[in-house]
């Protein structure tokens, strides 16, 4: 079998065979993807489905992706840059896969363990022609928070760091490496299953990936796969190309725990002809707080605002890269430099650059883009506390009211923009967990109003069997995400409400909070509703 490289000469592009191979590597994706939903043993990835996988090429450019988590998938290049920094170009073997999560050297936030497999198609070792790729939010992975995801001031305290490693060797996992990692985690059993998924989705990708192969030569599967992104840079040209040429610029604030205390989020924006250059170097300096984000992640909410421009059915991959300059500044809130702590840059943080953007860039467009949408994942996270009677952790995400735009309303209780999960189904949750769900319902009216109206968020209450530590990180609980082109802004904003047992006092939690609760206690999840657009008279 002939090495998968690239064709020297340039190719026209059929549309046809774009289209075929489009969903012949994107079905690759969604089959790693079923196999690590159906082999994992946690809720947050077999329920939520917090989860992502993707195919690059031989130098790293992503070639497919599945409909997963555009905050995992955007910056899931940094994860096979990073490998293959360590690795280098011809250091690969069949048969491992290379674990990492450090935000600093490919990851995005601890908890997002991130696998990533050589494929060879001809031969056991040398340069890959391909690489397989999966990210998997656990539901702990160390750290003083159970669920890893609590208002830490720097990454030390948010949890196990782990750089580049050889996890899997000829389909093994490192006995050594894997016990390390199970030894600082709180329910180790449940972090070995999904590992293990993880790996087993990896392996159906390269089985896939070598059907494809067998059936049209290595050769010929390259030149698709180039196509792909190809195809893809020129729909995004044209993309920026439709947008008005000029200079626009946005600003947001993320409120920090301490009160009154704010990070400010500031982008300009500039069109030019076929090129659009995004400046996030005015963004505040990192902060001692988890709302950091490493420069990937900003990237990934790039990629995810210019995939929103091009027409339904565009082949998502490198090519959407195209156009785009981004410029940010190293120990910015948005590039975060070490010790940074990054548990909300991902989920939060992220979440507000997609509204920043899309605010920026809406004058540059004829037909207006969405109004600002929840612009906050909710993030829950507990686990046993002091005096539980077993091990237990949960992390999930809540939905949140999207904000309108120019077709028409924004949904209620949705996963917007950089998240894509599902909201855990109460009675997976109460089987699995010393929780009941007493309350799950949307919040009326907490949309903008306007031409078309923003989505509701949702109200969600919990009351606990054991006593636990319970972790909240969240935004927009002080203003309603902004309307567009006259809308009104949301009426609705987020926060979460504890309660102690036997009718103990009500308190708010802060933006970014940590509290003990004891057996019986409640927690009340509100989340934000999205900006409505267009005005209403």
């Amino acid at each position: 079998m002939s090495r998968g490289r690239r064709s020297a000469a340039p190719r026209a592009f059929d549309p046809l065979e774009v289209e075929v191979f489009g969903h012949l590597f994107g079905s690759l994706c969604e089959e790693m993807g079923a196999v690590l939903q159906c082999s994992a043993f946690s809720p947050n990835i077999v329920e939520r489905r917090d989860y992502s996988c993707a195919l690059f090429d031989d130098a790293g450019r992503l070639v497919a992706q599945a409909a997963h988590l555009p905050v995992h998938l955007g910056a899931a290049r940094a994860s096979v840059e990073a490998v293959r920094a360590v690795v280098g170009a011809k250091g690969f073997t069949r048969g491992e896969a290379w674990l990492l999560n450090d935000p600093f050297a490919g990851g995005s936030h601890l908890p997002d363990l991130t696998l990533v497999a050589p494929i060879h198609l001809d031969g056991q070792s040398g340069a890959p022609d391909y690489f397989v790729v999966n990210r998997a939010h656990h539901a702990d992975v160390g750290g003083p928070f159970p669920g890893s995801m609590g208002p830490a001031v720097d990454i030390y305290s948010e949890g196990l760091r782990i750089p580049p490693l050889r996890m899997f060797v000829d389909g093994r996992p490192d006995p050594r490496l894997l016990d390390l990692f199970l030894a600082n985690v709180r329910v180790p059993d449940e972090r070995r299953g999904d590992l293990l998924a993880q790996y087993a989705s990896l392996v159906a990708g390269e089985r896939r990936l070598r059907a494809l192969a067998t059936e049209y030569g290595a050769a010929a599967l390259a030149d698709r796969a180039r196509d792909q992104i190809g195809w893809t840079a020129r729909l995004a040209t044209e993309a920026v190309r439709a947008l008005a040429d000029g200079t626009t610029t946005a600003t947001d604030h993320i409120a920090l725990a301490e009160s009154g205390a704010e990070v400010a989020l500031h982008v300009t924006c500039r069109v030019a002809g076929a090129t659009l250059s995004v400046d996030l170097s005015g963004c505040d300096d990192q902060v001692a707080a988890p709302l950091n984000a490493p420069r990937a992640v900003a990237e990934a909410a790039l990629f995810y605002v210019l995939r929103l421009l091009l027409p339904e059915g565009t082949p998502t991959n490198h090519g959407v890269l195209a156009p785009l300059e981004l410029v940010t500044r190293p120990g910015s809130v948005v590039d975060a430099l070490p010790p940074a702590a990054v548990a909300a840059g991902n989920v939060e943080t992220s979440q507000r650059l997609v509204d920043l953007l899309l605010a920026a860039l809406g004058p540059a467009s004829r037909a207006g883009l969405p109004a600002a949408s929840c612009g906050s994942m909710s993030n829950l996270a507990f686990g046993a506390g002091l005096g539980a009677r077993r091990a237990f952790t949960h992390y999930e995400t809540h939905g949140g009211g999207a904000g309108a735009g120019p077709n028409g309303p924004g949904e209620s209780g949705v996963h917007c923009h950089m998240t894509n999960t599902r909201n855990t189904p109460v009675e997976s949750l109460e089987r699995s967990l010393p929780v009941r769900v007493l309350r799950s319902t949307l919040v009326r009216g907490s949309g903008g109003a306007g031409a078309a109206r923003g989505g509701d968020g949702i109200v969600r209450e919990f009351e606990f069997d054991e006593p636990v530590r319970l972790s909240w990180l969240s935004g927009r609980g002080e203003r309603g995400a902004a309307g567009a082109r006259g809308g009104e802004a949301a009426r609705g904003v987020g926060g979460a409400w504890v309660r102690g047992a036997a009718g103990g006092a009500r308190r708010k939690l802060a933006a970014q909070d940590s509290v003990e609760l004891p057996r019986g206690a409640r927690v009340e999840v509100r989340t934000p509703g999205g900006g409505g657009f267009g005005s209403a008279d």
